[in-house]
């Protein structure tokens, strides 16, 4: 019977010692569950029904301006491209946040029912984002000024019209160093400017087509009736049509500028 007393007296000092030590004893008699840690989530804590980063923001921080009238930038382009996606501009992007982009913010937050300030905040941003995609190069440079392609190898040495389908480009180039620069336009599927190293045959001032019954003017021809010239029609619809095989230039003064520059036997690159 002491002995019995012994054991028993020595088992409920190791228990007083392992609950004071933080372990859990096992057993009816004395077990507690232990504290979850601090930043646990209560059991019924639900997620939030939006991935991370999407919720739209409250509070002072939805006051803040993302993009506000005389900013510039490829921010303020793609917001204006985005814009015209949703028929809320109809301006080409040109990186400059003016009136027409002000009146067009302040027309699509009024149909959503937010603070017409004309001012970019976050919730006006998230709610463009959600209703268009992101735009690709040629949507953000819709109105031209795209910068030039890298000039392809062929057109560092001598006099060269560097002609780039992937910029949609042409930079004309003395001894490797670029003089003038113009967006320009090429044929369609059906009727493709062709690609590949060409001289300039002739030049003609204000020629007209009597294939298309069309006029070319400053023309300059450097592959079998294809011409790098003027397009009235590519300046007024941009890149939404296409020439019939020939190069169009839609800055009238710049191509005239060229026009007096470029001489027979040139060289005319044309690269992807």
């Amino acid at each position: 019977m002491q002995r019995n007393s012994v054991i028993r007296r020595v088992l409920a000092a190791a228990v007083v010692v392992a609950a004071a030590a933080g372990c859990t004893v096992s057993g009816s008699a004395g077990s507690a569950p232990t504290k979850p840690p601090a930043s646990s989530k209560p059991a019924d804590d639900k997620p939030s029904s939006k991935p991370s980063g999407t919720q739209e923001p409250d509070g002072p921080e939805a006051q803040n301006a993302l993009l506000s009238e005389g900013d510039k930038g490829m921010k303020v382009r793609e917001l204006q491209a985005r814009l015209r996606q949703v028929a809320w501009l109809f301006e080409y992007p040109d990186g400059s946040y003016g009136g027409s982009t002000v009146k067009a913010v302040k027309g699509f937050q009024g149909k959503r029912g937010l603070p017409e300030t004309g001012e970019v905040d976050p919730v006006t941003w998230e709610r463009l984002l959600k209703m268009t995609s992101k735009p690709g190069f040629f949507e953000l440079y819709a109105g031209g000024d795209q910068p030039a392609a890298k000039p392809d190898p062929r057109c560092l040495q001598g006099r060269v019209l560097c002609i780039s389908k992937t910029s949609r480009t042409l930079v004309w180039m003395v001894d490797g160093k670029a003089q003038l620069q113009v967006d320009v336009r090429f044929g369609s599927e059906l009727t493709p400017t062709r690609e590949g190293v060409f001289k300039i045959d002739f030049k003609s001032r204000n020629h007209h087509s009597t294939l298309y019954d069309t006029p070319m003017p400053y023309a300059m021809f450097f592959s079998r009736g294809q011409a790098v010239h003027y397009s009235s029609d590519f300046k007024a619809r941009g890149y939404t049509g296409a020439s019939h095989g020939c190069v169009n230039v839609r800055d009238e003064a710049k191509i005239a500028s060229l026009f007096e520059q470029v001489k027979a036997g040139d060289k005319v690159v044309v690269y992807w």
